[in-house]
């Protein structure tokens, strides 16, 4: 590829990441069954804005989970957390996420693509597909776009048709971060956008609706994370796992 090919081919490669979603998901309990690597985040209620985070992998689908470490602190998002689609049978005991609402979404989503400001010469550490942030690439967040919740070029698209989307090479905390899969099969408008996993403020910040953490966590995470591996973000209150954790085939958390 040429030089002036690159962005370009960047873009097109997180797009086709976020479009491999697009499928509807099985049920959760068929996901967690196929995946080997768990990013379990736990926050104390709906509306708390901290929580942990615990990564368990296992061999093979079928094997037993083990715990990577030791569980590490997070921030969510600033109204705490809430239903996400896909998840509308289990909602009665919990909020439903809308767009702008300030929580992250709770269920199970794939973390399907890695990116940051580096370029992608510097990261082939990293096994997900990654794409570097560039000064023209956006979050769509309007609604009304045919490109809502997708990230894009707005210097490759034929038409820039949203008025509103992050600029995320703008955003220092987006350094480097993780897509989760989330409302993605496809967008159901006005469901939440533009969810990811990035650099934490601090331990008493808090997100628009993105999971974040210390910068050197997220690092490990970044390498840690494998396709292959079918690597699934959990996200739920403590009370909401303990009642999900036999059906949904999730790990201990003791």
């Amino acid at each position: 590829m040429t030089r002036h090919d690159a962005p370009k081919h960047a873009i097109a490669l997180l797009l086709a990441a976020l479009l491999s979603c697009q499928l509807q998901m099985p049920a959760p309990s068929a996901e967690i069954g196929a995946s080997q690597q768990l990013v379990v985040v736990i926050t104390p209620s709906w509306a708390s804005t901290v929580g942990t985070m615990t990564r368990f992998e296992r061999a093979t689908p079928t094997s037993s989970w083990t715990r990577v470490e030791a569980p590490i602190p997070l921030v969510v998002g600033r109204t705490g957390i809430a239903w996400g689609v896909g998840f509308d049978d289990l909602s009665a005991g919990g909020p439903h996420k809308h767009e702008g609402d300030g929580k992250a979404p709770a269920g199970i989503f794939p973390l399907d693509t890695a990116f940051g400001f580096a370029p992608r010469d510097s990261m082939r550490a990293v096994k997900l597909p990654y794409v570097q942030l560039l000064p023209t690439t956006d979050c769509v967040d309007d609604t009304a776009s045919a490109h809502y919740n997708t990230v894009v070029d707005r210097a490759a698209v034929q038409r820039v048709d949203w008025n509103s989307a992050e600029h995320m090479r703008e955003v220092g905390q987006y350094k480097i971060g993780v897509i989760v899969g989330y409302n993605s099969s496809p967008p159901v408008k006005g469901s939440g956008s533009c969810i990811f996993l990035h650099i934490w403020a601090g331990p008493d910040s808090h997100t628009a609706g993105c999971t974040a953490f210390d910068e050197a966590k997220l690092r490990q995470v970044m390498l840690w994370l494998d396709p292959e591996k079918r690597p699934m973000l959990v996200q739920l209150t403590a009370d909401e796992y303990a009642k999900l954790q036999v059906e949904w085939r999730l790990p201990s958390l003791e």
